[in-house]
């Protein structure tokens, strides 16, 4: 299975869009002035106690509190409070090994027990403000890396539950034991597979030198401030996906194909020669065919075979997922059974959706009705299999009386929302089209439709001119491919009152419409 990333560089925003087997799989945005994001550590001050909520308002320096609950602040609070009073003390962080931590919290204890108004406070960001709410906070800092995550003040030991293998689990346990320093424990990522254990140890220092040197400069800085920021999204996705499947990442700036090689070859060296540069005047997104996909998924419909498609909508508390057969598919064979292929079918594209959109929260889907219930249980089992590969943590519940599946994802942003439809060049922008990239894989899609199911002996197909030019352009064009392909002629002809996107088949011998 090969997958590429391709990465765009624009001077207010980074995209990168993750491709497998040429299908975009996941989209990333980043703006490159983003104030706050998922890893971010400040140096807070407390705003507010609620009792009541059994949580606290951080000012992190924003128009938005952050919001930080007593289940987040951690058992290690108070040693947290100590090393912070000794490291603006001493102007220099203690040494974390031959320290001495306080005594954890009660777990059902009251936030006003520890926390108190104007106090200042170390807290991580959990998710990103969404909507009306600030960002979540917490106080248990980690730093992750390549192969590892540091976790401070801890003794704790774990590995990766998604590396199944015991004898490779056991041989990274014995690696981390060797590691271990008194109140530093870490997590081994599943990254660490394979890897020696003289990678996982220079990766482990490089974190206690991050450690070392976010608390030694700690005592220059006034609350609320930053004062660490994982690397840019470019660099954390490298650093969380890249794998051996990746053949090939493409980068359309010299100064970050250059960072990222090098990031690349200090973690990987052989990894470095897949990084290529992109020098083409065309866009590339366009180049490599994620322009044209992200049109075609990131609308209101999302289109499925046999005429079927998906209608995606988003509300404040939920997104909600409906699968619509089309008039098209529901004439075609046994009506159990082909809802039951289609329901399998918009599974794999609706796990795709909620990673490419990075739907987050609760997401109701709507099948297309089942009775049978071994399709049902086929059906759970389905999309379970398809969102197998989804990093982020989700929970999918089996079909309810009213066939509803209810999907958790772990919301840590907000969702990517991009606008599809263009400007009509007609009405002059008082209403909106679908894109016309999409044009010519639709037309293709009724052609196949009409010769194979309506069984259509010849078509005769009227387009605008300029449609027309372009399925006319060249020798081997799209009119002669849909010949090869059907051994059935098509009659292409052209009307200036047709809009860019109309086009309408006609019966060849008595010029009747045929209505699609």
């Amino acid at each position: 299975m090969e997958k590429e990333l391709i990465v765009n560089v624009q001077p207010d925003i980074v995209e990168i869009a993750l491709m497998n087997e040429d299908t975009l799989v996941e989209l990333h945005q980043e703006e490159t002035n983003a104030s706050i994001a998922v890893g971010d550590i400040f140096l807070g001050k407390v705003t507010r106690v609620a009792g009541g909520l059994r949580a606290a308002f951080v000012n992190l320096g924003f128009k938005k509190e952050g919001f930080l609950h007593y289940s987040d602040l951690g058992p290690q609070i108070n040693s947290h409070f100590k090393y912070l009073k000794q490291t603006i003390e001493q102007s220099a962080a203690p040494s974390l090994t031959n320290w001495e931590r306080e005594s954890e919290i009660d777990k059902e204890g009251e936030i006003n027990q520890v926390l108190r108004r104007g106090k200042n406070i170390l807290v991580q960001v959990t998710k990103e403000p969404i909507s009306t709410k600030g960002a979540r906070l917490t106080s248990e800092i980690t730093l992750p890396g390549k192969f590892c995550v540091l976790v401070p003040f801890s003794d704790i030991i774990s590995v990766s539950k998604k590396i199944k293998d015991p004898e490779e689990k056991q041989r990274l346990k014995d690696i981390a034991a060797n590691l271990k320093r008194p109140n530093i424990g870490f997590i081994i990522r599943t990254a660490a597979m394979g890897q020696s254990s003289e990678a996982l140890q220079k990766d482990f220092k490089e974190l206690l030198k991050t450690w070392d040197a976010l608390f030694n400069e700690i005592h220059k800085k006034k609350a609320p401030v930053k004062i660490y920021s994982e690397m840019s999204k470019s660099f954390t996705i490298l650093r969380d996906l890249l794998s051996e499947d990746y053949k090939k990442v493409v980068i359309n700036n010299s100064l970050v194909e250059k960072q990222v090689s090098e990031f690349l070859y200090n973690i990987s060296p052989q990894k470095a020669k897949i990084v290529k540069g992109y020098s083409s005047t065309k866009d590339i997104f366009e180049e490599y065919g994620v322009t044209k996909q992200i049109k075609k998924s990131f609308g209101r419909n999302v289109p499925l075979s046999k005429g079927a498609y998906l209608v995606i909508e988003h509300t404040e508390a939920m997104h909600v997922i409906d699968v619509n057969s089309g008039p098209k598919s529901s004439k075609m064979g046994d009506h159990a059974e082909n809802a039951h292929i289609l329901n399998l079918e918009a599974a794999t594209e609706i796990a795709r959706q909620m990673r490419l959109r990075d739907l987050g929260g609760i997401i109701v889907v709507d099948f297309i009705d089942i009775k049978n219930p071994e399709h049902r249980k086929e059906l759970l089992q389905k999309m379970k299999e398809e969102m197998e590969p989804d990093r982020s943590r989700h929970t999918i519940l089996p079909l309810s009386k009213f066939n509803l599946m209810q999907i958790t994802r772990q919301r840590t942003k907000p969702a990517i929302k991009i606008e599809t439809a263009e400007t009509c060049p007609t009405c002059e922008g008082t209403g909106k089209i679908t894109s016309p990239l999409l044009l010519t894989d639709t037309i293709s899609e009724e052609v196949d439709r009409l010769f194979y199911e309506a069984n259509h002996d010849s078509l005769k197909l009227v387009v605008h001119p300029f449609i027309e030019a372009f399925l006319k352009q060249g020798i081997y064009n799209q009119q002669r491919r849909w010949f090869v392909k059907h051994k059935k002629w098509i009659a292409l002809s052209s009307d200036i009152n047709y809009h860019v996107t109309d086009y309408k088949f006609f019966i060849p011998d008595d010029n009747t419409e045929i209505i699609l």
